[in-house]
Order: structure tokens, then sequence, then C-alpha cells
């Protein structure tokens, strides 16, 4: 099974973090939030990764570069100039990192990986969202429906604290509770090879020109998650995920 992550989008919201790195590489407890979501990923058996890069795509593939031999202790002979690894504990992931254009719009990205994707079913993911959402019953889901498109469906966190009142008692308050805003698209889908004939070049959009056409076909199905997720647009929820994961238990945190 494979996996799509977009990653090359210019993140203009989160300017303060994204003017040197794209958003997938900003950091959630010292790692880019793209391996949170390749963790969660892996987590569920999917270990094989397409990276589609754009903006500061070659932070990205620097970090992959240098990830395995960077981690756990090493000696260094520096009269040999040889480098020994010791408790070097990496992934068993297969990472393809595709270069996919600075300007090309989600949908565009899909189709620039067409070669390898028109093989059978695959996941697709933001660079920039993570959630607790079983991947498995997901993938399970999809295969019932027998559609092209699966989406998840998830209610984002409320922007502000909930009142529930009694008269003009307030007997609840609730901050930042993750009800009440309606579904949106949060992610984590689900394809069938056919998606790409509703994409046709670098400024295709994958919402507008592929989930729109699908549900208008009857071909798109969403999987309704009502536990965690977030997305990661502002440097106010930088925080909370940083704050979150330095929890005793950080809720997207599947993997042990």
């Amino acid at each position: 099974m494979k996996v799509v992550i977009l990653a090359g989008g210019l993140g203009t919201r989160l300017t303060e973090e994204t003017e040197l790195k794209p958003k997938p590489m900003v950091e959630i407890g010292g790692r880019p939030i793209l391996w949170h979501i390749m963790k969660h990923y892996a987590h569920h058996g999917f270990k094989e990764f397409f990276i589609a890069l754009g903006y500061r795509g070659e932070i990205v593939k620097r970090f992959f570069i240098d990830y395995c031999s960077l981690s756990g202790s090493m000696t260094v002979d520096l009269s040999q100039g040889v480098v020994n690894n010791h408790e070097n504990d990496c992934e068993d992931w297969l990472v393809h990192l595709k270069d996919t254009g600075i300007e090309t719009n989600t949908g565009g990205r899909v189709k620039r990986l067409a070669p390898w994707l028109s093989d059978g079913t695959f996941m697709l993911t933001y660079g920039d969202g993570v959630s607790n959402i079983d991947l498995s019953k997901l993938l399970e889901f999809h295969r019932e429906h027998g559609r092209i498109a699966t989406v998840t469906a998830v209610r984002p966190p409320a922007r502000f604290g909930g009142l529930i009142f009694s008269g003009d008692l307030v007997t609840e308050f609730t901050e930042k509770p993750q009800i009440g805003e309606g579904w949106i698209n949060g992610g984590f889908m689900v394809f069938e090879p056919t998606v790409l004939d509703y994409l046709e070049d670098d400024d295709s959009s994958l919402e507008a020109d592929a989930l729109e056409r699908l549900a208008a076909d009857k071909q798109l199905v969403a999987y309704r998650h009502e536990a965690f997720w977030q997305c990661m647009d502002t440097m106010r929820e930088v925080r909370l995920l940083e704050n979150l994961w330095r929890s005793s238990r950080p809720p997207w945190k599947t993997w042990s």
C-alpha cells in the first residue's frame, strides 16, 4: 500500500516557521510533523511513502538523507575518515522523494505521481495534520463501499471555549471543544487509480477538480472520525501540538 503525502505548499499562514522551510518540516517535539504522520502510517503497516515536494524540497531530502546516519551514537575516526554508527535504530521505511514543482496545485502533485500510482489502491494525506485514526479500519471501510475515493470526515476543534447556559448562569465551560462546527475533509484519504482521470495538469486541484466531481458522480464516501484530529496552520496550533506532545499521552502517538 503506497502512501502519498502532499508536502510542497508554501504554508503562507505560518510564515514565522515556513520562511526557511516547508510546513511539513515544522517541528513538534523536536521532529518534523511529517515524521509524526509517517510514524502513524507505519504503525498500521503502511511503510512505502511518496512525498510530493515543492517549496524548499531540499530541506525534506536532507532530513531523510541524514536521518539514519545521524541517529544513535557514533564513533568518528578522524585519521581514517571512518564513521561507525552504534545503536542505530532506523525506520524500515521506503521513502520516495518526488519533486512535483514549486507552484503546482494539490491535484497536479498527485497527477505527477501517476506513473507510480496506477497499479492499485493508494492512501493520501496532507503534510500538516495529525490524528489517531485507525488507518486499517479506514482502508476496510473504503473497500467495503467500492467507490473511487474515501475521505476522512472530522469535526474541527472549536476556536473558542464552549459555554452551556442555564438562564444567565454558565453551567459548563469547555476550553477548545472538538464539537459542533460541522464535518470537514481532514485528509487521510484512500483512492483508486481512477482518481487520476479526474486530474489534468499542474493547475488541477485535488479538492475542486477531483473531490467535487467525484461527489457529483457518487464516487466519494466519507469515513467519520470522531476522535482526535488537529491541523497545523498557525503558530497557535504549533504551540497546541507542542504542549500536547509534552503531555504524558499525546493523542496522536499511536506507536510505542
